[in-house]
């Protein structure tokens, strides 16, 4: 059987039909169905997008209601899962949350009786990602707090997602201009493509599995400082500049060293990078030093990476603004990460579901390059290296 030679990474190839959304990176734009994900974010509310992604149009009045009231009912851990929490916990203040929830989450599917995706009927299916993307938040609100000393807090029926994220962290009703930012954050990276943790996800997805298996293989992706681990890395590299002085040198000094620059640049968007745009205006209306220093920042590394690179300029990209933007509404970095997991995690399930409609499972090759095997025939390992 001839095989078929891809690009590294497989850019550019593609390996499912999707309904969920698409990004055109030469375009600087990307949607959710037929919606512009940056108009979404910019004029819906993450429950009303949510929907989007579970049932394929955005709901009436009556339809959301129903939908909230249904997902407001799944936030909250049983109690078997709540006490694994205890044991998820990471045990230090390096140790990310996502290695937290993966455990609990792991715990979740066997708890919870969730079935091979193979076996399950459509809605049991999407009732499974429903209550999996419902208990994120909360769970990693959970360990965050247990990590400081403190209780965890049960989530509240009268907040949003978003609201309710900052209260189960900081244990305060959030200022309204904060939720509001988180929530338009949250909105624009609910999906990206095939990014990494989404193939991830949907690649498990075709062998069967249950729908915590495919969510935890996509954390496993997400984790890397490559994917969704950035947006902390981002906002440390702005502290560096701060220390230097002058942040046209600092990035002369990091291109001239070959180091990455956190936060810039972007496997698909081959101009500005449309989340990007949309963090800074939502940073700008916060307002704050930290605000003031990111747009100076992203001007001089700008023009220091175009300075490098003419023929391929590289801009700020979803990560950049985002530690800005979670920074002022009063998120710790640690949580910059597991903040990025609660909104992909309702992107991953829908991918997960579209998967699960298909009944061939994903199994690509891989060209061998070692030494020639020796074979335990002699016979055999003389056909095998071309000996008559």
């Amino acid at each position: 059987m001839s095989m078929l030679t891809v690009p590294e990474g497989l850019a550019n190839v593609v390996v499912a039909d999707t309904e969920i959304g698409d990004v055109r990176g030469d375009a600087g734009f990307y949607h959710y169905r037929e919606h512009s994900a940056v108009e979404l974010a910019r004029e819906r509310s993450f429950e009303e997008v949510w929907y989007l992604f579970v049932h394929g149009s955005l709901p009436d009045p009556v339809q959301l209601a129903e939908f909230t009231r249904a997902t407001t009912a799944v936030r909250d851990l049983p109690g078997e899962l709540r006490a694994v929490l205890g044991a998820a916990a990471p045990l230090g203040p390096d140790r990310s949350a996502l290695a937290g929830l993966r455990t609990v989450l792991s715990a979740a599917g066997p708890a919870l009786g969730a079935q091979p995706l193979w076996d399950n009927d459509p809605a049991s299916v999407r009732h499974d990602g429903l209550r999996a993307a419902a208990m994120t938040p909360t769970i990693l609100a959970a360990i965050h707090r247990l990590r400081a000393g403190a209780d965890p807090l049960h989530p509240r029926a009268d907040l949003s997602i978003a609201a309710n994220w900052l209260y189960q962290l900081t244990g305060r009703i959030p200022d309204p201009r904060h939720a509001r930012a988180v929530e338009q954050y949250l909105i624009a990276t609910i999906d990206h493509g095939f990014n990494a943790s989404t193939f991830t996800a949907r690649v498990i997805a075709s062998t069967g599995a249950d729908m915590y298996a495919a969510i935890c293989g996509a954390l496993g992706a997400f984790s890397g400082p490559l994917h969704g681990g950035a947006p902390d890395r981002a906002l440390d590299a702005l502290d560096e500049i701060a220390e230097h002085g002058d942040a046209a040198v600092w990035a002369r000094e990091q291109i001239a060293a070959r180091r990455r620059i956190m936060g810039f640049g972007h496997a698909v968007y081959r101009t500005v990078d449309p989340r990007s745009e949309l963090l800074r205006s939502i940073a700008l209306d916060l307002g704050g030093p930290t605000v003031e220093r990111a747009v100076d920042a992203e001007r001089a590394i700008v023009d220091a990476l175009r300075e490098a690179h003419p023929d391929q300029p590289r801009y700020a990209n979803v990560e950049f603004y985002a530690g800005v933007v979670m920074e002022a509404c009063c998120i710790p970095r640690s949580m910059f990460t597991p903040t990025f997991a609660v909104s992909r995690v309702v992107g991953w399930c829908a991918n997960i579901v579209e998967q699960s409609h298909s009944r061939k499972i994903i199994r690509p090759r891989a060209r061998y390059v070692g030494p020639e095997p020796r074979l335990a025939s002699s016979g055999r390992g003389d056909h095998a290296r071309g000996v008559a």
